[in-house]
């Protein structure tokens, strides 16, 4: 028996040096990961629209078709909505005239903050990273774009117009209009046939005369 708890002391401890070993392994591991991995700092953007359209905490960020960031918070005042932006590296320069827009994409109308460029940055000595590009906590003004609901709502106000009888009263007047307008233009086409045809004729005859017998 009291060999069988010598041996069972001697694994216990055995046990006990390999998971300090293995917890001391750990911790440096992270300790170097967290001295010598190259993290990249993000920074963030104010954004602010008339209205939400549907912009949420975690709505996506893309500027030249790829993703940047993501809408971190939303703020709902009473005359405008403030919306916070992530862009995820500060390697990721945004040019101070670009357009922010709230567009619809994909089947489901998901909505996406689209980073427009509106012109080329120059290149060379006159680039300035304060004045040429947007920094931390910039602030500026964003638009609606693409919208389905917007479609939608307009081809119901035309579709409501075609059902109102007095757009059918002056569509039909105009017709009417168009016909006698047709009858009259063809009448004059054929006036006019007939004084060309007796002109020719009146040439014919002055030139009959004219021309000298043999």
């Amino acid at each position: 028996m009291s060999k069988i708890y010598k041996t069972y002391k001697i694994l216990s401890s055995y046990t006990k040096k390999i998971i300090g070993f293995l917890v001391f392994l750990s911790f440096l591991a992270i300790l170097f990961y967290s001295l010598f991995s190259t993290t990249t700092k993000s920074y963030s953007i104010f954004v602010e629209f008339n209205n939400a359209y549907g912009i949420k905490e975690g709505t996506p960020v893309n500027y030249r078709g790829t993703k940047v960031g993501v809408v971190t918070r939303l703020s709902v005042n009473l005359h405008k909505v403030v919306i916070l932006l992530r862009l995820n590296s500060d390697n990721t320069f945004i040019p101070s005239n670009c357009i922010f827009e709230a567009n619809q994409i994909g089947i489901f109308n998901d909505i996406v903050i689209e980073i427009i460029p509106t012109a080329s940055v120059l290149d060379g000595k006159d680039i300035n990273k304060t004045t040429n590009f947007l920094i931390h906590n910039s602030y500026v003004k964003g638009y609606k774009g693409l919208s389905y609901d917007d479609l939608i709502r307009s081809t119901t106000r035309i579709s409501q117009r075609f059902d109102d009888p007095r757009f059918f009263s002056l569509f039909n007047l105009f017709l009417k209009n168009m016909i006698y307008f047709s009858d009259e233009a063809l009448i004059l086409t054929d006036k006019f046939n007939n004084m060309f045809y007796l002109f020719t004729e009146l040439i014919n005859l002055s030139l009959l005369n004219n021309s000298p017998k043999n």
